[in-house]
C-alpha cells in the first residue's frame, strides 16, 4: 500500500483542520518510517552501488582470506549491535523489534569464525579500526539515544534477510565452500520460515512505533551516518588498493600464482618483452606481501564486511 493511502486511513478532515498542523505535515508525519528510511538514504544506497569493491564482490572476486577476517569484522558489529539491543529490549522505541531468537548473528558468526579459524579463534581475531569507530557508534547510541538504535537494527537486519542470502551462494560458489553451511551460517536463519513474510512483519512493527517526525527524521540521519562509516571504509580500501598497485621486487624474480611454469605468467611475459625482468615484479607476489601484514588484512576485512552490508540493502 502507497504511503498517500496509508497516511489517509483512519483521519477525518476536522481532526486534519484541528490538528494546527499544515496538512502536507500530517501527511509527513503519518508516512511510514521504514518509506521514509529508504527514500531518505537513497542517494547513500546510489554511492555504495557504484563503487568497483561491491560490484566485484558480487561478482565472486574474493579470497578466502578475505572473507575469513570479513567474518571478524562482522562478528565485533554484531556483538555491539546485540548488546545494546538487549540492553533496550524494553525501551519503547525500540521493543516492538526485538526478536533474538529470529535474527540475533553472534552466536552464527561464532561458529563460522571457529570454522575459520579453529579452537583458538578468539585469540588469533581482532576489531579494526574503522569497524571499532562504528562500534563505538553502536554504544553510544544504544547507551544515550536507544531510539536512533532501530537504524542500525533495520539497516542490518533486513539486509541480512534479503541481499545476504545472495551473498551467501557468492561466497559458497566462489570460495568452494560447503553446502551444509559451514563458514557462512551467519546468513542462515534457521528461526525465519519465510523470510519474506518475515520482513513484512520487521516493517510492519517498525511503522507501528509511536515516533514524532522529529524522531523519524534523526533515526533516518542516523542511518546515514551508517554510511558514512561504511564509506570510511572504502577508503581504507583504496589505501590498501593503492599498496597492491605499487609493483615490487622480491628475491629478484617475477612472481604468479605459484602453480605451472613462470614463464605463463603474463606479467612476466610482458616483462621480458620489455627487457624489464630486473626492475619489476609480478604484483601476486606484491598482494601476498600486503596481505601478510595484519594491519592490512584487517582494513580489507572490515571493507568487505560492512560492502556485504550495504550491498545487502539493495534487496531489502
Amino acid at each position: 500500500m502507497s504511503v498517500e493511502l496509508e497516511t489517509s486511513e483512519g483521519v477525518d478532515e476536522s481532526e486534519k483542520k484541528s490538528s494546527g498542523a499544515p496538512e502536507g505535515e500530517n501527511h509527513t508525519r503519518m508516512a511510514d518510517l521504514s518509506e521514509l528510511l529508504k527514500e531518505g538514504t537513497k542517494e547513500a544506497h546510489d554511492r555504495a552501488e557504484n563503487t568497483q569493491f561491491v560490484k566485484d564482490f558480487l561478482k565472486g572476486n574474493i579470497r578466502k582470506e578475505l572473507f575469513k577476517l570479513a567474518t571478524t569484522a562482522l562478528y565485533f558489529t554484531y556483538s555491539a549491535l546485540e548488546e545494546e539491543m538487549d540492553r533496550n529490549r524494553d525501551h519503547p522505541a525500540f521493543a516492538a523489534l526485538y526478536f533474538p531468537v529470529e535474527l540475533h548473528r553472534k552466536e552464527a558468526l561464532a561458529k563460522d569464525l571457529l570454522y575459520f579459524f579453529g579452537e583458538d579463534w578468539k585469540t588469533q581475531v581482532q576489531c579494526s579500526e574503522a569497524t571499532r569507530k562504528y562500534v563505538e557508534r553502536i554504544h553510544y547510541v544504544g547507551q544515550k539515544e536507544p531510539e536512533l538504535l532501530v537504524a542500525h537494527a533495520y539497516t542490518r537486519y533486513m539486509g541480512d534477510l534479503s541481499g545476504g542470502q545472495v551473498l551467501r551462494k557468492v561466497a559458497q560458489r566462489a570460495l568452494k565452500l560447503p553446502s551444509t553451511g559451514e563458514g557462512t551460517h551467519f546468513y542462515l536463519f534457521e528461526n525465519v520460515d519465510n523470510a519474506q513474510q518475515f520482513k513484512q512483519l520487521y516493517r510492519a512493527r517498525l511503522n507501528a512505533l509511536d515516533l514524532t517526525l522529529k524522531t523519524k527524521e534523526k533515526i533516518v540521519q542516523e542511518a546515514n551516518k551508517a554510511f558514512e562509516y561504511n564509506m570510511q571504509v572504502f577508503n581504507e580500501l583504496d589505501q590498501a588498493g593503492s599498496l597492491l598497485a605499487k609493483e615490487t621486487l622480491e628475491d629478484g624474480l617475477p612472481m604468479h600464482n605459484g602453480k605451472g611454469d613462470i614463464r605463463k605468467c603474463p606479467y612476466y611475459a610482458a616483462g621480458q618483452d620489455k627487457g624489464a625482468l630486473d626492475g619489476s615484479g609480478c604484483p601476486f607476489r606484491t598482494a601476498l606481501s600486503v596481505l601478510s601484514k595484519p594491519g592490512l588484512q584487517f582494513i580489507l576485512a572490515t571493507t568487505v564486511a560492512l560492502a556485504a552490508g550495504l550491498l545487502a540493502w539493495y534487496y531489502v
